[in-house]
């Protein structure tokens, strides 16, 4: 869900907050060097259970990684370089669940909630007060009150549309509840900048298992968008993506939530085992990337853009919000040129009609260029993926859009690997059984009244 879409709010709430916009400005996304993926300049480091593995032991991960895979050389290219962008460790021993919509992953967060022992971390762009949000919040607090710290962020202008009174309950269980740059002006703390949100969506249960995706809390999510049914007129149904994780990286991203915690003043954290011995858990190869406006750059920007130098073979993108700056534009229809595969699965409806104008004005330049550019049909497509040279995915919170790589918070999973791979490749296809492939011809034959929208949306991308 973006950052667009604010239900139930007043009209002077609406101009309010977009007039606190254009006041703060807008930031502008650095120039990377173009060739910056063919210059790794050390060795890949690997991490394990115990710590860095020696060079010998991550040189047979990685030859493992590439078996059957000689058509990319994307392991030799990128990898180190993102290493030193990026920071966080390469991390081994890890299980990987791919988890489908709404139903899917409410169910596996229930299960691990449930089986909480110790504490657990949740950051969310929205909560809603609904059936969805209720069900979270009764299940938090039974946990809290058996003695299981809980520790909530929520994103002030996500949940704009939540009453306070939902979270009052959560905040008398015990519960450390954190509004992140809260919009009243009142409970401003220092530093606050309104057009900065929290866009991640996180959980993490006894620094054990992690959850990472697009999916918010929200009953929107509440069917699943391959079934027989279709979306009624008061129901929407909502296509997006999440994951589970098991293993040491869980570390790495209870990191990130820690640091949110403290960047925005939060109370102390309970004395919890936030970082538990680890084990290895299954043999997926994993990065955790956070990327925040408080740093020089997105770092899930510039990892995703290496990635598509790179790339050899094929790249799919599958993303909700699609307003690429001109170095993101560029890759693209570069990586066409190159011979690479690009296919871009993009919504055919949006809850964002500004977004979906200004996304759809880049068609015809992307288009002339061969990028295939597909709609999904029957359902709102939320999900925000990408799979290059099947061996490289990601799934995690990042828009490909402005807002994401500029003014917000954002959180992804990196795996590496075949294995894991194919299992994003066979999701994309599937998605594509349920997609209409965009034609040029047919594209410059839309209406008068549509190039107008898009005209206007476009000039606004830079604020979306």
């Amino acid at each position: 869900m973006h950052i667009k879409k604010f239900k139930y709010v007043s009209t002077t709430q609406l101009v309010a907050a977009l007039c606190l916009t254009v006041l703060t400005g807008c930031s502008s996304i650095p120039t990377m060097v173009p060739d910056m993926a063919m210059q790794p300049s050390h060795p890949v480091q690997l991490d394990g259970a115990h710590g860095p593995l020696t060079a010998q032991q991550s040189k047979a991960v990685l030859a493992k990684l590439k078996k059957n895979g000689d058509e990319t050389n994307i392991f030799d290219k990128h990898l180190a370089l993102e290493t030193e962008i990026v920071g966080s460790p390469l991390v081994v021993g890890n299980k990987v669940e791919l988890l489908v919509d709404g139903p899917t992953t409410y169910d596996a967060m229930f299960a691990a909630i449930e089986n909480a022992k110790d504490h657990i971390n949740m950051e969310t762009f929205i909560i809603e007060d609904d059936e969805i949000g209720q069900r979270f919040a009764k299940q938090l607090i039974s946990k809290q009150s058996s003695g299981v710290q809980v520790n909530l962020i929520y994103d002030s202008v996500g949940s704009i549309s939540t009453p306070k009174e939902f979270f009052k309950p959560l905040k008398e269980s015990g519960i450390n509840v954190l509004e992140y740059n809260p919009i009243n002006p009142l409970i401003t703390r220092k530093g606050w900048q309104v057009n900065q949100r929290d866009h991640r969506k996180l959980l993490i249960v006894d620094g054990q298992v992690a959850f990472v995706g697009g999916i918010n809390i929200s009953s929107v999510y509440s069917s699943g968008s391959f079934g027989k049914s279709k979306a009624t007129k008061n129901k929407q149904q909502w296509r997006d993506t999440h994951l589970r994780m098991a293993g040491p990286v869980v570390s790495e991203f209870q990191k990130l939530f820690i640091a949110t915690w403290n960047q925005q003043k939060g109370d102390p954290l309970a004395d919890k085992a936030y970082f538990p011995e680890p084990g290895n858990k299954g043999n997926e190869v994993v990065r955790a990337i956070g990327s925040s406006p408080e740093e020089p750059y997105s770092q899930m920007y510039v990892t995703l853009l290496s990635a598509i130098n790179s790339a050899e073979t094929q790249i799919f993108l599958t993303n909700a919000y699609f307003v690429p700056d001109p170095q993101l534009l560029a890759a693209l229809k570069e990586a066409v040129q190159r011979g690479v595969d690009v296919r871009l699965l993009l919504p055919e409806t949006t809850d964002s009609a500004m977004v979906f104008y200004a996304s759809r004005s880049y068609y015809d330049e992307l288009l002339s260029a061969n990028v295939k550019i597909y709609e999904r049909q029957d359902a709102l497509l939320h999900a925000k993926t990408a799979l290059i040279d099947g061996v490289w995915s990601t799934i995690g919170s990042t828009n490909l859009d402005w807002r994401s790589f500029v003014n917000n918070q954002e959180i992804n999973a990196v795996m590496l690997g075949q294995d894991f791979g194919a299992q994003m490749q066979a999701l994309f296809e599937k998605d594509l059984e349920s997609s209409k492939l965009i034609t040029l011809e047919a594209w410059r034959k839309r209406s008068i009244v549509a190039r107008i929208k898009e005209r206007t949306a476009r000039l606004w991308a830079r604020w979306l």
